[in-house]
């Protein structure tokens, strides 16, 4: 029986993946219901169509990051505990990645524009706001926001990572803001990644900050989660404006998920670089 329900799970999770990868842009609805039909042809009890669910909202345990020096974690934790109840879903270990990140990759001058960081954590579901801009220096959450993830990703929540072309993935890891320019969704940054192999495609994929109707507040009260994007970090309507300006060419925007890696996570470069210019 045990067996069964491993071999249903599996059927189930490739079911909702491939009806994920081939589903139209910002329509969980529909995906929702290919992923049951691929469920129904696999079971016949709901027991063993719910055996493993991939969009389950456990989310994916974080560990500290190693090597990372105590002035530089004691720092994270401070900065944390600042930015309030703002920053409440933000989880520390998602924290201490995007600073580390952010610090080694000021070091390294790949990163122009100080003190602003944006951080989304793509394991958190769509239903919740799981992008935040900061101010390093000012220790403030400047904005707040819903961010869609790629219809190629998962449903509720993002499960799958890409960095492959057509693959309407989200690509996880570090990226430079670039310039803006006005396209089909209107005012849109241009994102360089900054890691090998995983967002390295960025420009190529036309990954871009963008706004959404699918992460509108009213479409988020109709499904009950964001739609999905090609791969673009989707902004809503009435805060992508804000949120792009705040984040001037070079600045830095980290999306966090599982399986996350990144040569840019250096603890001792990044508590060098703390220690010599702070957070700027």
């Amino acid at each position: 029986m045990l067996q069964r329900f491993r071999f249903l799970g599996i059927g189930l999770a490739l079911a909702v993946c491939a009806s994920g990868c081939q589903l139209a842009e910002g329509n969980p609805q529909t995906a929702l219901a290919a992923a049951r039909s691929g469920a129904e042809a696999l079971a016949t009890t709901p027991l063993a169509a719910t055996a493993t669910e991939p969009d389950s909202l456990r989310l994916t345990p974080l560990l500290p990051l190693p090597a990372v020096p105590d002035s530089l974690r004691q720092a994270v934790q401070m900065l944390y505990a600042g930015l309030g109840p703002a920053a409440a879903d933000l989880r520390l270990e998602v924290l201490e990645r995007a600073c580390v990140g952010y610090l080694t990759l000021r070091h390294a001058g790949r990163i122009k524009h100080p003190s602003v960081l944006a951080v989304a954590d793509m394991d958190l579901p769509s239903f919740k706001q799981r992008l935040w801009v900061l101010d390093l220096e000012a220790v403030r959450v400047l904005h707040r926001s819903h961010v869609a993830h790629g219809r190629g990703s998962g449903h509720r929540r993002a499960y799958r990572f890409s960095n492959t072309m057509k693959s309407a993935c989200t690509s996880l890891g570090f990226y430079r803001t670039e310039d803006t320019y006005g396209g089909k969704h209107g005012l849109s940054r241009r994102l360089h990644g900054l890691d090998a192999g995983q967002n390295s495609n960025a420009e190529s994929r036309y990954v871009v900050l963008h706004a959404a109707d699918y992460v509108s507040a009213a479409y988020l009260r109709e499904h009950g989660q964001a739609g999905y994007s090609r791969g673009c970090p989707a902004l809503p309507p009435d805060q992508y404006r804000a949120i792009i300006k705040s984040l001037p060419q070079g600045s830095c925007l980290f999306l966090s998920g599982p399986s996350m890696e990144s040569r840019w996570l250096d603890g001792a470069v990044a508590a060098q670089q703390l220690a010599a210019h702070g957070w700027h």
